[in-house]
């Protein structure tokens, strides 16, 4: 009896795999329209990663995400500006596809988002006033810091106010924590390294008084249930990275070579970013355009 009904059984889990299979392809599609604009969301407030020009969004975080739509065969891509306290909720009410900001990887927002692998290395960079000076995290004391809300510059100056002694001041954009420096309203503007140094180069009254490297990346970030097109856009990210372009893009906008060993040259193994919820160890091959 057994022998008979196999067969059929055998069938069914098939046909119903080819069900799921055909459901999630058409949900991919309905949220990821191959036809129409690549809707993505950043704050334009992070210099030089993405700040509004002329003639709309410009940076480095515009041309990655442009040459991404590119090879994703999309008609072209649109950037939604949204300050930093807002781009979690536009992404999860699928205002937008996914996450294009300077985002921290966090074993906690890991619970929430699924990330790509690693894409850029970071660190706590201390903008000062050029007369000014920052050793350590001990000359902190006593003194104001200002971060831009929400960000993990805001969690570390949180969770170490008290350690250190010095208060905590929250604006909505980075220029403003900038301008609360140069008012003297506060000490130090903390935010990314890549930004602060940007920064410096572009305002000599202020200068990077200390950075703290460790070990930090950012990467885009997807909603939960986006798994296979978070693959396909990192297989994306996997060949800018193998054929130079991400360099190109950090020489252009840094106007440095990224350090050695940066997430900016390497592939991981893998699909998503190794350590953290959302990794899926998976052995594969780019497939890259030539």
């Amino acid at each position: 009896m057994m022998s008979r009904s196999t067969p059929v059984a055998i069938a069914l889990i098939l046909a119903a795999a080819q069900i799921v299979s055909w459901a999630s392809a058409r949900a991919q599609e309905a949220d990821h329209p191959s036809d129409k604009p690549l809707v993505v969301a950043s704050d334009f407030g992070v210099a030089p990663w993405m700040v509004r020009g002329t003639s709309g969004p410009e940076g480095f975080g515009a041309d990655l995400i442009t040459e991404i739509g590119k090879d994703l065969g999309r008609p072209k891509v649109e950037i939604v500006d949204i300050n930093f306290s807002g781009l979690f909720a536009a992404l999860f009410a699928k205002r937008v596809e996914f996450l294009v900001n300077p985002l921290n990887l966090t074993a906690e927002r890991a619970e929430r988002m699924l990330y790509t692998e690693p894409l850029f290395t970071t660190g706590n960079g201390f903008l000062v006033r050029a007369a000014d000076e920052m050793k350590g995290f001990e000359d902190l004391k006593g003194k104001a810091v200002a971060v831009n809300r929400g960000t993990i510059s805001d969690t570390w100056a949180t969770a170490n106010a008290e350690k250190y002694g010095f208060e905590v001041q929250r604006y909505d954009t980075f220029p403003d924590s900038v301008q609360a420096l140069m008012t003297r309203r506060a000490f130090t503007a903390l935010n990314e390294i890549p930004t602060t140094v940007f920064a410096a180069s572009q305002n000599k009254a202020v200068k990077v008084g200390y950075k703290d490297f460790n070990g930090r990346n950012f990467a885009y970030a997807f909603r939960l249930e986006d798994v296979e097109y978070r693959n396909k856009v990192e297989n994306v990210i996997e060949c800018m990275k193998l054929d130079g372009r991400l360099r190109k893009l950090h020489e252009k906008w840094y106007g440095a070579t990224p350090d050695a060993g940066s997430a900016l040259d390497t592939v991981y193994f893998g699909y998503g970013p190794p350590g953290f919820k959302g990794f899926e160890p998976v052995a594969h091959l780019p497939s890259c355009k030539k």
